[in-house]
């Protein structure tokens, strides 16, 4: 009787027994110091990529391939990406306790030795000197000698690399390294002819070696006595180096750098690291825009005025003597839009818990960021995880966070002015609790054709590229068996399979395109809150254009909503709150009053100070926290909570936006400020 044939599960499981038992093994050799370090290293850098290859298969089965019916398939193969987690945790802490640290200690060490004999031993006879420096040189060339062509972890450059930040490797074009590790994010750990680590992009490199053993030695050798040239005249100038420069100096300076990156990584390098991220995930980087330059590339800062470059007006804010009204600004581009939906896009892998898909957009023009950064948060149902939703048909005020609806006021000249559209994940690793943002691709809509006229209004399917919006030709997971097909039919299920990011642009109605008009000229959010934004624009026109005594004076002034209102901007939840309380007021007005502009702004005014303006100040309102679901929680409660008490005094007093609530016991109140009320024209204005 034929044995029975083992599924392809079953074949991963025994490949991960017999690669646990090799890290077994492992450990034991290491403990008990049973063989060479280089040796152990060797086997774990194998035991790694054995480990990764192992993953990739293993993410790629499906229960289709299964020959038999196999009971909680599911469960097994999670079981199985578990196991082969913690083991790729294990060698990854294995593999940085072996690795050297820094340039080869035999060939530093001979070195020193070298130029020491030479200082000290002028006199000795030269035969002798001339063994010991070939005896030195034997040795150099077996710890900084790259490994031979045929190995395969050998690469040579294929053009110069200049390394930007810590941990990068600079090389040449031509230098030979021999790489130590390969990560998924394509960012690998080589280590050049000298000895010197760091990551260098796959990309510039290509696989085996095109450069003389002899060649490099000779390059070796001058450089070394280049710099002991150097150290001697700094040594004869007598002259006293800073940390920094002594740190530059340093022979381990390189490899300073590279343990710093290797142990004060995040959680996205270390899941990247382990081939946990798809291939083409990135860290966020209009994330990072936003933790790491502040208010730069917030809403809250774009709102604000911008003065003209005398410093003495304004450049993007003026009145219409003649109505009183702000006057309308029109820009070269103002553009709204729906997101609709992102298909086939690659789900994180294990050991992560995703808090919150979302995009985030703004104005770029291929090279910088042109107007504030604005995130839609997606929905998602679990039975198609690939599947990303915007704008859901919901009862009652689609909350501003969940709004696909859009505009883009921009007044770039820039011939390549578009839309960025970074599609992100928020998670938090379930094994250590460290959070991360990572960007699952990216796409870009050109607002204009070729011949420079606007795009019409349509509905546009964006291709999702891998990588950052700085990299070219990265592809996502979903898309790597991009490939030539035999007929239309596979043709078309291909292309089915790409990611893609469904836009449509769409024209506005004539009320929000005279409100979007009177809006900054930069500016990017949702359409919802047009109206809000453009109430905010005609106070701001009214204090800072009219009541102010001369346009030349700076002094401080006494506007609560000028100074909170942009943090709403920041807060979701509380313009949220200020488009309930603002609608609900509407609804009690009569048509002539919706007409009169005063009356709107009294009103306005009186919304404000009874909603959110008590809200900011609330001690019972946790601080806002993105993608945190207990504080997301906590403060609707709060928000909601307070808002109906509020109504309910109202509805008592009789008053709206009175002094009264402020002091009643009933409602806390948080010390009051003076930056409760100042809104400082010099500090905010753009």
């Amino acid at each position: 009787m034929p044995p029975k044939r083992k599924g392809p599960l079953q074949l991963v499981q025994r490949e991960v027994d017999e690669i646990k038992k090799q890290v077994d093994s492992l450990f034991k050799d290491v403990q008990s110091q049973d063989g060479s370090t280089e040796e152990a290293l060797r086997r774990c850098q194998e035991l790694q990529m054995s480990a990764e290859k192992t993953q990739r298969t293993l993410r790629n089965l499906t229960k289709a391939d299964e020959l038999a019916p196999v009971g909680n398939y599911d469960q097994r193969k999670q079981e199985e990406e578990r196991r082969l987690q913690n083991i790729l945790e294990l060698v990854n802490t294995l593999s940085l306790k072996l690795s050297p640290p820094g340039p080869s200690t035999a060939a530093g060490d001979d070195s020193k030795e070298d130029s020491e004999e030479e200082d000290d031993d002028e006199d000795d006879d030269e035969d002798s000197s001339d063994a010991d420096d070939g005896g030195n040189d034997e040795d150099e060339k077996q710890a900084v000698k790259p490994p031979s062509q045929s190995d395969p972890r050998v690469y040579t450059a294929l053009s110069d690399f200049k390394g930007e930040q810590e941990g990068d490797l600079s090389v040449q074009r031509g230098d030979v390294l021999r790489i130590i590790r390969k990560t998924a994010d394509g960012w690998w750990l080589a280590q050049d002819a000298k000895g010197n680590r760091g990551v260098v992009p796959k990309t510039y490199l290509k696989i085996g070696s095109s450069v003389d053993d002899e060649e490099d030695d000779d390059d070796d050798g001058d450089e070394n006595e280049e710099e002991e040239e150097s150290e001697e005249e700094e040594e004869q100038d007598g002259e006293e180096l800073t940390d920094d420069q002594e740190k530059q100096s340093s022979p381990h300076s390189n490899w300073s750098t590279v343990r710093k990156a290797l142990t004060k990584i995040d959680a996205t390098d270390v899941l990247s690291a382990m081939g946990a991220i798809p291939s083409g995930f990135r860290p966020s980087t209009l994330n990072k825009l936003l933790v790491e330059e502040g208010i730069t590339y917030r809403g809250s800062h774009y709102i604000q005025p911008q003065l003209s470059q005398s410093q003495l007006s304004f450049s993007d804010l003026f009145l219409d003597p003649d109505t009183g009204r702000v006057r309308a600004r029109q820009v070269r581009t103002c553009v709204c839009f729906s997101l609709w939906s992102c298909r086939m896009i690659p789900t994180p892998g294990v050991g992560v818990q995703v808090l919150s898909r979302h995009i985030r957009l703004c104005a770029f023009d291929g090279t910088q960021v042109l107007s504030n950064i604005h995130t839609v948060r997606a929905t998602y149902n679990s039975k198609s995880p690939k599947t990303w939703s915007f704008s859901p048909r919901m009862t009652g005020i689609l909350p501003t966070l969940l709004d696909g609806d859009c505009f883009l006021r921009c007044n770039s000249a820039s011939p390549d002015l578009g839309i960025l559209f970074e599609l992100g994940v928020t998670f938090i690793r379930n094994s250590t609790g460290e959070r991360g943002d990572l960007s699952c691709g990216w796409a870009f809509l050109k607002l204009t054709d070729d011949t420079g006229n606007p795009l019409p209004n349509r509905t546009y399917e964006l291709p999702v590229n891998g990588g950052t919006p700085y990299e070219k030709g990265v592809m996502l997971e979903a898309s790597v068996t991009r490939g030539t097909p035999a007929g239309v039919f596979q043709q078309m299920l291909q292309t089915r399979r790409q990611p893609k990011l469904i836009v449509k642009l769409k024209s506005a109605n004539s009320r929000s395109r005279t409100q979007l008009s009177l809006l900054p000229d930069t500016l990017l959010h949702c359409l919802s809150c047009v109206h809000l934004l453009a109430l905010h624009r005609q106070l701001l026109a009214d204090t800072l254009l009219m009541d102010r005594p001369t346009m030349q004076n700076a002094e401080l002034i006494s506007s609560p909503v000028l100074s909170t209102f942009p943090v709403l901007l920041d807060q979701p939840d509380l313009l949220d709150a200020l488009r309930s309380a603002w609608l609900e007021s509407e609804t009690s007005m009569s048509r002539a009053q919706k007409r009169d502009l005063t009356y709107l702004k009294q009103e306005f005014i009186k919304v404000y100070m009874s909603s959110v303006y008590f809200l900011l100040h609330s001690p019972s309102l946790p601080c806002h926290r993105w993608a945190d679901p207990p504080s997301e929680e906590q403060r609707a409660r709060v928000i909601y909570a307070t808002l109906d008490s509020l109504k309910h005094t109202q509805h008592t007093t009789g008053q709206c936006g009175g002094p009264e609530v402020f002091v009643d016991p009933m409602h806390q109140h948080l010390a009051f400020d003076i930056t409760e009320l100042t809104f400082d024209l010099l500090r905010v204005a753009r």
